[in-house]
Parts: C-alpha cells; structure tokens; sequence
C-alpha cells in the first residue's frame, strides 16, 4: 500500500484535528544468514529447498545447531523472524533419524495450533510425513478421532490447557507417546506471564514428572517475542536452564508506525474523544480503501462493540463492505472460530476486529495494516500485535490509537519512551501458593507425591503439601502423598487462564440456550445485575445473577450503552518482607489481605463514552491474600500541602490512581493486574500510605518489580502529572475509570508535591 498517500487521506478527512503526533519510518532490514553444523537429512534438506527455506538466518542455524546439541533453548527474536522454522527442523531431522521420536507442540491459543498444524502439512505432507502423524489435540478433536492420535501421532500440537486437564490426568493412556517425548514446544511463550504462566509452569513440571516415570527426559524449545529476560523467563517456565538465542537475522519490510491521539473536546477538562470511536474511523477508512486490516481491542466487549460501530458505518458506504468484517475472540463456539480464521488467512475477508487471540504469531494471510485499540499493556504486545501486518518485504502500516490514561498519554508525549526503551521483563511465579498447592494435588492424581518430587516443584514443595495435609486434601502413607478419596480429577476444577476455576453459565432467556462462559474472578465486573453484554455484534442486558447456581440470566437489549463497574477496595497488611529507606520515607514490600466490593456501575452512550446514569449494586466482598508495596509521605511535603491549604486525602488517591496507571511501563502487565489503596491514616501502620497491590490471589510478582523500581516508577509518575495539560486532574493523569469514590477526592497539586517530595528525597 502506499502509506503516504493513505495519511494525506486521513488528514484531508472531516473529522481530522491533528491526530498524528508521532510517525515513526522503521526502515527494511536485509536478512543476514549462517551455516548448519552439520549437515541435514538429504530428504529434509530437498524439501526446505523445494519451498525456499534452504538459506537460514542466523537466529535458526544457532537454534538448529544448539538444538542438536542436546540444549534446551528459548528463541527470541522479533515478529515475522521465522522463529517456527528453529523447532520444525530439529524436529523432523529427529523424526527421520530417529524413528521413535514424538514431539509435543504446545501453543497459547486454539487458532495458533490449527495455522502451524497447516504449515506442518504444506513443508512436510506427503513427502516426509503422513497425515495422520501430525494432528491437533484439543477441545475441539472429535472423540472419535482421539485415540488415533494418541497412537499414531508423532507430532501433536496443543495448548497448556489440554495438556493439564485431559492428556496428564489421563498419562496411561499415553503412555506410547510419553515414552518416546524428545521434544516439548513452547511457543509464544511470553504470553505465559502472571497467573497463567505461572499455572503453566506448573503444567510443565507435572509433564517432566510424568516423562521420568515413562523413561523420558525431552528437550524444551521456547520461542518468545523480544523480552528483557528471555533466559530467566525460560527457566522459571521449565525448571530447567535454557540457552538464549536472540541473533535475529530476518529481514523486515519498511513500515510507518503511527501514534494517533484522539483530539480534545475540554482543554481544561483534557477530555478526548473516544478512543473508540477512533479506531472505527481509521478501521473502516482503510477497509473502505481494500486495505487488509486487523485491529485489536483489550477485551471481549470491545471487540464487539468496534465491530457494532464498524458495521453501522460501513452500511453507510456499501452493504457489501458490512460483510468484509467479522469479530473473532474467545468464547465463540469451534465451528465460528475456524470459519473466521479460514476467511482471513484466504483473504476472503478486508478486516477482522480481535482480541490478543490474532496477536501471536499466526500468519494472517497478507494484512497490510493494524490498528491497536490503546497500548496493550506492554512493548513486547505492542510489536506483536503491530507485526500481523507487513509480514515481508512490502509496506506496512500500524496505528495505536491512545485511551485517555496515564500510560498511554506518557508514551504520545514521549514516544522515544516506547522506541527507545528496552522491552520489559516477563514475571511469573511458579511457587505462588494458591497455585502450586492445586497442581500438587493433580500430581498427586498422576502419581502419589513424594520427597523426590521438592527437585522438580522447588523449596516450597513440603510446606505446601503440608497445608494440603492439614487441610485433609492429601494423605500420608508409607513415605507417600496421596489423595483423599474426597478428592476427584483436580485438574478439572482449575482453570489455568484464572486465579479460580470456577465459571458462571451466560444463558439467552429467550431460548434458555448456552451462550458462553465467564470466570468467576471476574464476573462481578461483566455480568452483574443490569450490564450489558455483547455476543457476536448483538447486545443482551442481564437482568439477573444467580450467586449459587452460577448462571447469568440475559436478554436481548436495544439500548445503545454499555457499562463498567465501580470498585472499593480495602487492604490489611499480614507480613512485612522487606522495607528500604527511600525518598526520604520507607518503602516496604509484604504480604496483604485485599477486599473488593463492587458497589455499582455506569452506563456510557456507545461513540461518544459520555456517562448516562449510575446505580447501585449490592454483591458480597470478594476477598483474597496478595502481595503489595507501599510507601509513606515525606514530612516536608505534608507540612507544604497544609500551608498551600491543598488535600492532603486527595493527593494521596491521585498518587495512588497515577502510579499504578504508569507501572506496567516497568512490569509487563495490565493496568486491570494491579489495585491500590491510599488513606491519610492506615490502621495497621498508624501513618499515611499509598499501597499498590497485585490484583491475583498470592501476587504474581509485580509489586516485587515495583518495589525494587520504586524511584524510577516515582519519577515517571511525577513526570506523568506534571505534563498533563488539564488544571484539576483528568483520566490522563490521576482519574481512574473503576474508581469506587467517583474519583473523589482528588487533588492534582498535591500529588505533585507529594512525589517531588519523593524523588528529591
């Protein structure tokens, strides 16, 4: 495409106000390529020559060739860098010389699994492997063809998902397989942070434990989008050390990356338009224009509501363009999964609203352009998400289109922070109680537990399996731990993706049918009595929540709103672990108590996110252990508040509200992963504290990063405030959208002089 001629487009257009404030020219890059070692299998060999995949970059001959030699790796390498090729070669150099060898490909989502088992089939099938040698295992097999492919596959891709609820559970079964494991596939492995990767590196120590019952000991192949700590992340995902391989030698073609700031509509106020709004702008101009388009959305609803808004706006250019478009995210059943997927990759569809289920590395068939719906959330995530298009030699464009927050608004006023910054770290933390005590007793189900397995599931193994003991889950007997016989297929109460593994049922009143399942962590955030809920374009309002039962009743609804909830949240610190004098105030790190009540909701008008109304809503407290840090307030900036006759109450919240919108630009997480209290007077230490918490039962580790962060994450938050144009305090800066307080009080001065207080120390 030609990106200038579309930019001149979008600036000529109507509702153009200076949105571009930022256009980055990331130039093309030539491919630099190395030597094998050794050399391959002649019949391996013909076949990457028949496809044009002879000459191999320097990233995959490093890859191969440590492979090889016996290392587990972990490949780190950008976007579109070929990084499927490092595992299918040493693989199937195995499988040819090696007769026995099976290998375990495991990927974060369903679709990913269906396009790299396509690509197996186009290199290998039929000229190295048969059909049906290389299969699919997941939710979505037919039972029919199960047993098939347990006793025929070589190669069997899946996601963690079914490999802790149905292939572990069910090992004898798969035994022939275990028995010969050489290889276990971890792709995408960077989007195995926080609690799910955490419960998937649970997974894979329940896996290498079940492989040495069977005699195995396989390799482990990681491939991740470029993350600050690739071998760590690695390590703390298998258990086990793995070599780093980050020499990428891919070529890449040139592409603009455009930072777009939605205009003001309240210079005072910095109110902006929606973001929303936005992104269906730019969406349906470059699908208007047969532009190959892809744009990402945080989240389900949003993933529908752009497609609504899409939809109505194409109708108005050509009914035809209306069905050039379709969402696609989780929840959707199989049959609608694999249509749309099938209709993107054949190019029969111009664009394709998604969550970060179309993030990872899928090759979407040619996309010429991206469109992100605001920062998701890390650098690492930006890039993947911008690379779905241009995956070549051509042109290609990407826009993230910033939300009104504090982050986003940070990286629009210095977006060398983004180009310029190195990319985070990924955090996830194995010996988390709250999960490793489940995947315990689903090993325990797999084979009783005993003082060999401290080697695998780490230091923290007795003490938990204690607690398990105590709580008469597991039994001791002759040296061994076993299950209760109250205790029946763990795996199937735990949900990996979540912090708990129950669901509530979304039913349609109308035809009493299953439309989908929500988590219970989060369902008093999305269906609570009177939200609105968005299935597949079509809106439903819940007009009940049945606690026990775990069903959401919905019905179809015509308004043109939706909702978000208002949140309390109170804290009791438990355990202090450490404290270090910083700012002149202590800063401490320790163990907490959080409860969350969700004391109500706002409706907002569709387009233009204007509130509409409030109501109440009464829903018991949820309640969990986590970890946070916190910090005081140095006494000179207290006595400089009082004189000014500023809120000291008021400073502290919008500390509060700033800081934990600007720490994941230092943890690789989402605003939505981490809470926060401040009060000018806490009961536990008798002094004024701001507290940021992990928002996960047990803490994933991102208060630690903020702990040991603390100065810079104070700078880049005063940095925040400080440039923020508006005169009291807006959601760029200090306003929180989940506030349970209405974002009262507030007080911007404050907060300024409370943290250059800190940062002076």
């Amino acid at each position: 495409m030609d990106n200038a001629a579309f930019l001149a487009h979008l600036r000529s257009q109507p509702g153009y106000d200076g949105q571009i404030v930022h256009i980055e020219n990331i130039g093309a890059r030539e491919a630099a390529y190395a030597e094998l070692d050794e050399p391959l299998e002649a019949a391996l060999q013909n076949c990457l020559e028949e496809h044009g995949l002879s000459n191999l970059y320097t990233h995959q001959a490093e890859a191969v060739n440590a492979i090889r030699r016996g290392k587990n790796v972990i490949v780190a390498t950008s976007s579109a860098s070929g990084k499927t090729l490092c595992y299918n070669i040493a693989v199937m150099q195995s499988v040819l010389t090696e007769p026995g060898t099976r290998a375990l490909y495991l990927f974060p989502t369903k679709a990913l699994a269906q396009d790299q088992l396509r690509n197996l089939y186009e290199l290998f099938y039929p000229a190295l492997m048969s059909a049906d040698s290389m299969a699919t295992f997941d939710g979505d097999t037919p039972r029919s063809e199960r047993a098939d492919i347990r006793k025929k596959g070589r190669i069997v891709l899946t996601n963690p998902d079914m490999l802790h609820v149905g292939i572990l559970p069910n090992h004898p079964a798969w035994s022939g397989f275990l028995r010969h494991l050489k290889y276990v596939v971890l792709d995408e492995a960077h989007i195995y942070r926080g609690v799910f990767g955490s419960h998937v590196a649970c997974v894979m120590r329940r896996l290498r434990r079940v492989c040495a019952m069977y005699g195995s000991s396989p390799q482990f192949i990681c491939c991740t989008a470029t993350i600050a700590n690739p071998g760590e992340h690695a390590g703390q995902l298998t258990g086990l050390p793995c070599e780093v391989i980050d020499n990428d030698g891919s070529p890449r073609g040139r592409k603009d990356f455009i930072f777009w700031n939605p205009p003001l509509l309240d210079e005072k106020k910095s109110a902006r338009r929606s973001t929303h709004f936005e992104v269906t702008g730019i969406f349906t101009e470059l699908v208007s224009q047969g532009t190959r388009t892809l744009a990402f959305t945080f989240t389900r609803r949003l993933t529908e509501l752009i497609y609504v808004y899409a939809r109505k706006r194409l109708s108005e250019v050509s009914y035809n363009l209306t069905r050039l478009i379709k969402p696609y995210r989780a929840g959707y059943l199989p049959e609608d999964r694999r249509k749309i997927e099938r209709e993107l990759f054949g190019g029969q569809l111009l664009g394709v609203v998604a969550t970060n289920a179309l993030e990872l590395g899928i090759d979407s068939g040619g996309l010429e352009a991206t469109v992100l719906d605001g920062y998701p959330g890390s650098i690492a995530s930006t890039w993947q998400q911008a690379g779905r298009s241009g995956r070549g030699k051509g042109e290609s464009l990407s826009f993230l289109v910033a939300l009104n927050n504090p982050l986003d608004q940070y990286f629009i006023r210095h977006p060398e922070a983004f180009f310029q910054k190195d990319f985070e770290h990924v955090l996830t933390n194995p010996e988390n109680p709250y999960i490793l005590r489940e995947h315990l007793l689903c090993a325990a189900w797999e084979r009783p537990l005993d003082d060999d397995d401290e080697k695998i599931f780490g230091d923290s193994m007795p003490d938990e399996r204690e607690v398990l003991g105590e709580e008469k889950r597991l039994r001791q007997r002759r040296q061994k731990w076993y299950l209760s016989p109250s205790v029946v297929y763990p795996a199937q109460s735990i949900n990996i993706r979540s912090s708990s593994g129950e669901v509530y049922a979304v039913v349609d009143v109308t035809t009493g049918s299953l439309m989908e399942t929500v988590e219970s962590s989060v369902a008093f955030f999305q269906i609570h009595p009177g939200a609105i809920y968005l299935h597949q374009g079509e809106s439903y309002l819940i007009s009940r929540l049945d606690l026990t039962g775990k069903v959401a009743y919905a019905e179809p609804n015509s308004g043109n709103y939706y909702t978000t909830t208002k949140e309390i949240h109170d804290l009791h610190i438990i355990k202090e672990r450490e404290t270090i004098k910083a700012g002149g105030v202590e800063v401490t790190v320790g163990d907490v108590e959080v409860t969350v009540n969700v004391v109500g909701f706002k409706k907002m008008r569709q387009f233009t996110e204007e509130v509409i109304g409030e109501e109440p809503l009464d829903l018991p407290p949820i309640t969990f252990p986590t970890v946070a840090l916190w910090f005081g307030v140095p006494p000179q900036a207290f006595t400089s508040i009082t004189a000014s006759g500023l809120d000291f109450a008021g400073g502290l919240h919008a500390v509060e509200h700033a800081a934990i919108g600007i720490l994941p630009l230092f943890a690789l997480c989402d605003r939505n992963d981490i809470g926060g209290v401040s009060t000018p007077l806490h009961p536990d230490t008798g002094r004024a504290q701001v507290f940021i918490y992990d928002a996960y039962p047990g803490g994933i580790g991102i208060s630690e990063k903020g702990f040991s962060m603390i100065t810079e994450l104070w700078e880049a938050t005063l940095k925040v405030i400080a440039e923020c144009p508006c005169e009291e305090g807006c959601p760029s800066c200090v306003q929180s959208p989940k506030c349970g307080n209405n974002n009262k009080p507030l007080d911007k001065a404050a907060a300024r002089v409370i943290l250059e207080g800190l940062v002076k120390g």
